[in-house]
C-alpha cells in the first residue's frame, strides 16, 4: 500500500497536538495557528488516510480508536524523523560542539587567534579544530568535507562563487624581505631586476604566496635562483633570518619580524595583493557555528579597515 503524498509530517504534528489537547482552539494556539486551519489538516488527514478518526459531538471533535492507533505510530514516525534530520545535520557538521576550520599559516599570529577568542565568546561549549596548510590543500580538505571553514587568499585561488560563500578580512601587500645584514642601498622600496644575482627561499606550489612570487618575478623578466622551498611561512622567514636568502612575503608578517629581517615594499609594477578571506560552502549558511564565525569575521574586518584609515602615509 502506498502512502497519500498529502500526508505530510506537518498534518501529523497538528494531528498530534490535537490528540494531546483534545481541543481544536487549544491546538490552533500553541502552534500559531488559526483554528480553520487546525480543522482542515485534521479533515483532509482522515480523508488521505482513508478511513474514521473522528465523529462530531457538538462543536467538538471526538477521536475514535483509528484515531488512537494512527497516533501512535505517528509520534514515532515524526519521532523516527526528528532524530534522522538531527543524525544528518551531525554527520554533514552542522550544530555540532566541534567545529573544523583550515586557515594559512601566516594567519596564525593574529587574525585566527582573534576570530577563535570572539567565538568562544558567543559559543563557549564550542570546540575548534584547526589545521593549517596552502590554499590547495585548504580547498581540497573544504571540498571533501573534512573542514568546515577556510581562511586563505582568495586572490590566488579557484573560488566557485555559486557554491561557496566568500567573506572578505582585509587585503595585504607582498614585501620583499631580506637577511638584516644584506645592503638594499638607499631606496624605499623594492625593484626586483636589482636582485637577478641573490639567491631566494620560497614556500612550495599550492601556497598563496608562491604564485606571487612566480607573478611578481615573470613582470621582472627573469627566473629567481631559489636555493630552497619550504611548506610554512615561518620557516622560510627562518631561513631568511640566518642568510639563506631573500623571499617574498604578506605584510601581515612584517609585526613580528621587522626588527629581524629587513623588510620592503615593492616597487609599483612588482606590487601585488592578497585578498584574505574566510570561505564555506553556501549550503552551510545556516549552521549556527559558522554564523559565529562570520559575525566575527565582519567586526574583525570593520576593525581592520578602520585601523588602516586611521594609519601613517608610508614615506614614499
Amino acid at each position: 500500500m502506498k502512502i497519500d503524498a498529502d500526508i505530510s509530517f506537518r498534518k501529523l504534528e497538528i494531528f498530534i497536538a490535537f490528540m494531546a489537547s483534545g481541543n481544536i482552539a487549544r491546538t490552533a494556539e500553541q502552534l500559531n495557528l488559526s483554528s480553520v486551519s487546525v480543522h482542515r489538516a485534521l479533515h483532509t488527514l482522515e480523508e488521505n488516510v482513508r478511513c474514521p478518526l473522528f465523529i462530531h459531538q457538538g462543536r467538538s471533535l471526538k477521536p475514535l480508536s483509528a484515531a488512537h492507533t494512527l497516533l501512535e505510530y505517528a509520534l514515532e514516525a515524526v519521532d523516527a524523523m526528528e532524530k534522522g534530520i538531527l543524525d544528518a545535520r551531525q554527520k554533514a557538521g552542522l550544530g555540532q560542539k566541534r567545529m573544523r576550520i583550515g586557515t594559512l599559516y601566516s594567519l596564525t599570529m593574529e587574525t585566527v587567534p582573534r576570530l577563535i577568542m570572539g567565538m568562544k565568546l558567543r559559543r563557549p561549549e564550542l570546540e575548534l579544530d584547526l589545521t593549517m596548510g596552502s590554499n590547495q590543500l585548504l580547498l581540497e580538505k573544504l571540498h571533501l568535507g573534512e573542514l568546515d571553514a577556510i581562511l586563505l587568499s582568495v586572490t590566488d585561488s579557484q573560488i566557485d562563487r555559486r557554491r561557496h560563500e566568500v567573506l572578505p578580512l582585509f587585503e595585504d601587500d607582498i614585501y620583499l624581505a631580506a637577511p638584516a645584514e644584506a645592503k638594499l642601498g638607499e631606496s624605499h622600496h623594492a625593484d626586483l631586476r636589482d636582485y637577478r644575482q641573490e639567491k631566494f627561499v620560497s614556500l612550495a606550489e599550492g601556497f598563496a604566496t608562491f604564485h606571487g612570487f612566480q607573478e611578481a618575478f615573470g613582470v621582472a623578466g627573469f627566473d629567481a635562483n631559489i636555493v630552497m622551498r619550504v611548506n610554512d611561512i615561518f620557516s622560510m622567514l627562518s631561513l631568511v633570518q640566518a642568510g639563506v636568502g631573500f623571499a617574498l612575503v604578506p605584510g601581515r608578517m612584517r609585526r613580528v619580524y621587522e626588527n629581524s629581517v629587513q623588510l620592503l615594499p615593492l616597487t609599483e609594477p612588482y606590487q601585488m595583493r592578497q585578498s584574505i578571506a574566510i570561505v564555506f560552502e553556501r549550503n552551510r549558511e545556516h549552521d549556527p557555528n559558522l554564523l559565529a564565525l562570520v559575525a566575527e569575521g565582519r567586526m574583525y574586518a570593520r576593525e581592520v579597515l578602520t585601523n588602516a584609515e586611521r594609519a601613517p602615509v608610508a614615506p614614499a
